[in-house]
């Protein structure tokens, strides 16, 4: 087990890495003084897999809980949900001292830490995730959000978690598809800030696609640290040095919204607009071809899509002029200028962006 603290000036906590970690739950959230009452939002599958483990760790150290079951979809990252749920917060709240427990994936995640954040102006919750993506990437840095029909993540905030446990042990029940999707967002890891890292991920993918468990420990710990390290010196992206995590999520999340987010999911997205992306540096003279082309390999090799397939270039240049990151009309692009080392660039010319969209547009 390793504990990796994220240094923040008001809202410093730790995040907990390790296998069959989940049974020390309830003793760590004593220690965090944060209620009685834990509000548990999931769902079903979940819940039928996790949920005795859970209720017992919180039975144990003298916590009252109830589950919130919401669909396993991005369409769960809407408003209508969040009322569904405040409405049901309200009644449960009654009398009660109550946390918000995320145990799931990257929408639980994103969709218990909106609603946290904004019930009575701010309550406490923690990060239990479940997938690889949840564990490497979304469950960490306090980043909020839920979609609208014209894009992704539009409504948002960011809240940090008191606590986030990442139990390797909860990753066994996942397939190869769902450990691919978390596989896109560690590449990115490698691209922006650690060339070794891609070169260890080139040459022990497959143990990662096989859950390996000794590999997995290792490649959580290191994306937790690096995105740690990130937020801790740019924790609400005012400085320009978080949005560096953002590489491959402009036209990434342009592709799922295209998609109305039923033709890829966020990790294929991601996937396609890792290479779209690392292809527009190489047409600016920041990536070499040879870079590129370890890149697409990688992408290849892992089982990540390389084509963008059922979608018009109009849709996803549509979709890409509403990314949060745009000023105005100035587009602005998390880009790489080598393996390991980002960059931020602004006011790409719009052949350029088209170009290398089209090169990967089936």
């Amino acid at each position: 087990m390793q504990v990796i603290k994220l240094n923040l000036y008001k809202n410093t906590y730790k995040i907990i890495v390790g296998a069959g970690i989940i049974d020390r739950l309830g003793n760590w959230l004593k220690k965090l003084n944060i209620g009685r009452n834990a509000y548990i939002i999931t769902n079903s599958l979940i819940k039928k897999i996790y949920g005795k483990l859970i209720e017992k760790s919180l039975k144990t150290s003298g916590f009252g809980f109830c589950f919130k079951i919401v669909a396993d979809t991005e369409k769960s990252k809407s408003l209508r949900t969040v009322s569904l749920i405040i409405k049901d917060l309200v009644n449960y709240d009654c009398k009660r001292n109550i946390f918000i427990v995320a145990l799931g994936g990257g929408v639980i995640g994103d969709l218990a830490g909106f609603v946290a954040s904004i019930y009575k102006r701010g309550i406490p919750y923690i990060q239990i995730p479940t997938t690889l993506l949840a564990q490497v990437d979304s469950s960490i840095g306090g980043k909020t959000g839920i979609d609208l029909k014209e894009g992704k993540n539009l409504l948002g905030t960011f809240y940090q978690p008191r606590l986030v446990v990442s139990d390797i042990d909860l990753l066994k029940t996942l397939n190869k598809e769902q450990i691919k999707i978390g596989l896109a967002e560690v590449i990115k890891y490698g691209l922006i800030k650690d060339k070794k890292f891609f070169v260890y991920l080139e040459k022990n993918f497959e143990d990662i696609l096989n859950l390996h468990l000794p590999v997995i420990d290792y490649i959580v710990r290191h994306c937790s640290k690096i995105k740690a390290e990130i937020v801790e010196k740019d924790e609400r992206e005012e400085k320009g040095l978080r949005t560096i995590l953002n590489f491959g999520h402009t036209i990434g999340h342009a592709i799922e919204t295209a998609g109305e987010y039923k033709r890829y999911n966020h990790g294929q997205a991601v996937a396609l607009g890792l290479l779209v992306e690392s292809y527009l540096s190489y047409r600016l003279n920041y990536l070499k071809k040879t870079d590129l082309i370890r890149i697409e390999t990688l992408i290849k090799r892992v089982g990540l899509p390389t084509r963008i397939e059922r979608l018009s270039f109009s849709q996803i240049i549509k979709a890409h002029y509403k990314d949060k990151k745009f000023k105005g009309f100035r587009n602005r692009f998390a880009l790489i200028q080598e393996i390991g080392k980002a960059r931020i660039v602004e006011d790409i010319p719009l052949r350029l962006i088209s170009e290398a969209i089209k090169k990967y547009l089936s």
